[in-house]
């Protein structure tokens, strides 16, 4: 491959760091290419896309992003797979796939620019998607504000019943 080639190739692989939230390093060697495509298709459905780049092309890119080397995990047959926004979504694809296909390997990640061992990126493959997290974290956040809520009603509510079974009480006497 030509230099011009390789740096241009180099430069798309800096964009792909930049523009992702996370990437995960994967083994894929020993999948058929019908499988790969199919892995290739969930992952795009989970937001995210796999590619497939020298590793050598892959440490240049990284090195220029001033992002951590990963040496260790750039050895051998690499997949990328960058995530758009939800990181624990292609992870879980990956996990699922891995679970019915043992030629697939889950090596290490990238998440905000900090690495991701192979357990940690399985961690986060067990994460709830992202709508579910944030949406726990409202109720979370809503529950003492609801607690409050009753709270500062109760008198009032009190004070209403009150009333009523003196109304109510009124009304039978004066029948």
């Amino acid at each position: 491959m030509a230099t011009a080639e390789k740096e241009q190739q180099v430069e798309e692989i800096s964009e792909q760091f930049k523009d992702s939230a996370g990437c995960w390093f994967i083994n894929s060697r020993g999948l058929t290419v019908k499988e790969v495509q199919q892995l290739r298709g969930d992952i795009r459905q989970a937001g995210g896309h796999m590619h497939v780049y020298k590793n050598r092309l892959a440490a240049r890119a990284l090195a220029e992003l001033k992002l951590p080397a990963m040496a260790d995990v750039l050895v051998g047959p690499t997949a990328f797979v960058f995530c758009d926004d939800d990181i624990s979504a292609p992870a879980r694809v990956i996990k699922k796939f891995a679970e019915d296909h043992e030629a697939l390997e889950m090596k290490a990640g990238l998440v905000d620019g900090e690495p991701v061992s192979k357990d940690e990126a399985l961690r986060i493959a067990d994460l709830p998607p992202k709508e579910v997290l944030v949406a726990q974290l409202l109720s979370t956040l809503q529950a003492p504000l609801t607690g409050i809520a009753r709270v500062c009603n109760g008198p009032v509510e009190s004070f209403a019943r009150a009333v009523k079974a003196i109304a109510d009480q009124k009304q039978d006497e004066a029948a």
